[in-house]
């Protein structure tokens, strides 16, 4: 839970202050704008942000179970707007602290009562090869929909969105198979694991889609679907690879209010993001 907090308030960290960094530069591309970046203070602290969520994740995903460790990283959107208000001058209007408190509350809710458990990090390949069919065939689906004729701005943002979440819980599953090799068998281990090399792969291809549905459309459409997504589609996996175990029967009544709790403030702190969005000088 401990490296699953501070994983999300890195990455959001991270995220804010290259978006810091960038907002003080004229518009562009290219190696040249990317140098004058790399000379920036506040980019430099967002790379080692970003680095330091990847490292907090592992050792997260190498100490507790998939379907705990990843519904965490719901709150790296709280944590990105409480940390850009300050950084960007702005003050965090009442509709986001709204949204900060059902969040947080949607989540403790929801994991005090299905008190995910499980102690593997490895699974058979008869489990991987449906998870991995399944997993990249919905992807290939969200894309090939996204990608229709006459779709909508907000359809397409919302089904990238749904292609980049379950991309990131495919690569949290194949990352936390990985730290379990590292962790059993050392560096050769790790390197001679094939979850080593599919992790990184999967992991660059929903960098990818999330990049391409914030551009397709609204945030508001995209990042529920991508926070909510992850966080489901990771438990399903916990649950099928790993045999995690979640509390259910009159339990489930709760946990579902929770998700909802969380949907709504996920949605409420998206549209509080123009509020405290800086003007770039």
């Amino acid at each position: 839970m401990v490296f699953a907090v501070l994983g999300a308030a890195s990455n959001a960290a991270g995220t804010a202050f290259q978006r810091k960094a960038a907002a003080r530069l004229d518009r562009g591309g290219g190696l040249r704008f990317l140098l004058v970046l790399a000379r920036d203070p506040a980019w430099v602290a967002g790379i080692a942000g970003v680095a330091g969520a990847a490292l907090f994740q592992a050792l997260a995903l190498a100490f507790g179970p998939l379907a705990l460790v990843q519904p965490v990283f719901v709150l790296e959107l709280p944590f990105a707007l409480l940390i850009a208000a300050p950084l960007l001058h702005r003050r965090m209007p009442a509709a986001g602290w709204a949204g900060v408190a059902a969040v947080v509350g949607g989540l403790a809710l929801f994991l005090g009562c299905a008190a995910p458990s499980g102690a593997e990090d490895q699974a058979p390949m008869s489990r991987w090869a449906p998870v991995l069919v399944g997993c990249l065939g919905t992807m290939a689906l969200c894309v090939a929909a996204a990608l229709g004729r006459h779709r909508s701005p907000v359809f397409r943002a919302g089904a990238l969105g749904t292609a980049a979440a379950v991309g990131n819980a495919l690569t949290a599953a194949l990352l936390k198979s990985a730290t379990g090799a590292f962790s059993d068998r050392g560096l050769p281990g790790f390197l001679t694991a094939w979850q080593t090399y599919g992790f990184a792969l999967t992991g660059i291809a929903a960098v990818l889609l999330l990049e391409n549905a914030l551009q397709a459309g609204p945030l508001v459409a995209s990042q529920p679907a991508l926070t909510i997504g992850d966080a489901a589609v990771s438990l399903l996996l916990g649950v099928v690879l790993f045999e995690e175990t979640i509390r259910t029967g009159w339990l489930l009544v709760p946990e579902l209010l929770a998700v909802v709790l969380v949907a709504g403030g996920v949605v409420t702190l998206v549209r509080a993001v123009p509020n405290i969005r800086e003007t770039a000088h």
